[in-house]
């Protein structure tokens, strides 16, 4: 339980992030059986499927070494599912948003990384 909390945590607060950027949070957590997408927003020019990661350090791996080839794949299939239930004219691109919390939710500080197109 308290994973999962944690996991929603970091979600609010990439999408907390990304709307400091000037995007529109139109979604969070979606999911069908082929996958999940954990936030979808979007600004003037793209529609963004986003992958959270929040770990609470750099120093093991970087967060985004655990979106493998496997996960983007998912990632695109749920997306290609949730396009073609709601029309946009917005360019369609895939972002992680990397958090580290030394502290989980009790970190006075966090640090984002923000990896635009980070499936290509």
């Amino acid at each position: 339980m308290e994973k999962r909390l944690l996991g929603r945590w970091g979600e609010q607060t990439a999408a907390n992030y990304l709307k400091s950027k000037g995007f529109k949070i139109i979604g969070m957590n979606y999911s069908c059986r082929m996958g999940e997408i954990d936030l979808i927003a979007e600004n003037r020019k793209y529609i963004v499927f986003v992958e959270v990661k929040l770990r609470k350090s750099k120093s093991f791996a970087l967060a985004r070494e655990y979106v493998n080839r496997s996960k983007q794949e998912k990632i695109k299939i749920t997306a290609s599912l949730w396009l073609s239930q709601n029309e946009t004219k917005l360019q369609p691109r895939f972002d992680v948003i990397e958090i580290y919390a030394p502290e989980g939710v009790k970190s006075p500080l966090v640090d984002i990384n923000h990896i635009e197109n980070a499936f290509e």
